[in-house]
C-alpha cells in the first residue's frame, strides 16, 4: 500500500467525485497507459502519458516537467489549460510542482483555498483559484534518491486522491520517467528526424533563456537577476513568463536601466 503523504489529509476524493480508478488492476491500468502511448513518436510520448493520466484519474488536466537551472522545462500537457498552469508555477517559481521538485515526494493540495495552501504557495494559490484550478496533485520523476521532474495533475473541484489512485498516478510517472530516459538525449545517442529528441519539446524553455541573455545585456546584470526581472514583469502584467519572453526575443519588450 502507498504511503500518504502528509499533504493529504484523508481518502475523500471530493464532493460529487467518482472513486476513479482505485479498483483497476495494475494489469488495467498498465494496458490503458500501452493503448495511450501505441504508435507515437518518441517526442509525443509525454503529451500521450499526460492525457492517458486524465482518463485514469479523477483529474481535469495533466503537465509533465523536467528538472533544469532557473526554470522546469515544460514536455508536454493534456490541453491549453494544463500547459498554461504548468508555465504558471515556472513563472511563479512557487507552486506544488517546486515542492515535489525540492522534497521529492508527493504534494497533494487537495483544496487551494485552505489556509495551509495559501499560506504555503500563497501567490500561486490566488493565481491558480483564478483559473479555475481547485487542486493540484505533484508526483515525482525519477527513483527515490533523484527527482527529474514532476507529472502535475490539476482538477476543477476540491478533493485528495486515494491510494489505489496515487498509486495509478505513480506508476504513470515511472512509465513516464522510464519514458524519458529511453529517449536519445543527444549526439552520443543519436537523432530522431535530424534532431535532438529534447529540441522540439524544449523549444520554450530555450526561448526564455535567449530573452535572458538579452536582458542581460540590457541590464549588465547577471542571470539569476535578470531571470527575476523576466519573471518579475510576467507577474506584474498577469502574463507568463514565456509570453513575456516571446516580447523580449522578437523586440517588442525592452528591458532599460533606471
Amino acid at each position: 500500500m502507498a504511503v500518504r503523504p502528509r499533504d493529504d489529509p484523508g481518502d475523500d476524493p471530493g464532493p460529487g467525485r467518482a472513486r476513479g480508478p482505485a479498483g483497476r488492476s495494475i494489469e488495467e491500468v498498465a494496458d490503458a497507459i500501452a493503448a495511450g502511448i501505441r504508435g507515437a513518436a518518441p517526442g509525443d510520448v509525454p503529451g500521450r502519458l499526460c492525457t492517458v493520466a486524465v482518463g485514469l484519474l479523477p483529474v481535469d488536466g495533466a503537465s509533465v516537467s523536467l528538472r533544469a537551472a532557473g526554470m522546469p522545462v515544460q514536455l508536454g500537457a493534456s490541453g491549453a489549460h494544463a500547459a498554461y498552469l504548468a508555465q504558471l508555477q515556472a513563472t511563479l517559481g512557487d507552486g506544488p510542482c517546486r515542492s515535489a521538485l525540492e522534497t521529492g515526494a508527493p504534494v497533494l493540495a487537495r483544496d487551494l483555498t485552505a489556509d495551509s495552501c495559501a499560506h504555503r504557495w500563497p501567490v500561486f494559490a490566488q493565481q491558480a483559484l483564478a483559473a479555475g484550478v481547485r487542486a493540484v496533485y505533484a508526483v515525482p520523476l525519477g527513483s527515490d534518491t533523484v527527482c527529474v521532474g514532476t507529472l502535475d495533475l490539476y482538477r476543477d473541484t476540491p478533493g485528495g486522491l486515494t491510494d489505489g489512485q496515487l498509486s495509478v498516478a505513480r506508476l504513470v510517472a515511472g512509465v513516464m520517467t522510464a519514458a524519458l530516459m529511453a529517449l536519445p538525449h543527444g549526439e552520443e545517442d543519436g537523432f530522431l528526424g535530424g534532431e535532438p529528441w529534447l529540441s522540439g519539446l524544449a523549444a520554450d524553455h530555450d526561448r526564455i533563456y535567449q530573452a535572458v541573455g538579452m536582458i542581460m545585456a540590457q541590464l549588465g546584470i547577471g542571470a539569476d537577476e535578470a531571470l527575476a526581472r523576466l519573471r518579475g514583469d510576467a507577474f506584474a502584467d498577469g502574463r507568463t513568463a514565456l509570453d513575456v519572453a516571446q516580447d523580449v526575443v522578437s523586440h517588442r519588450r525592452r528591458f532599460d536601466r533606471p
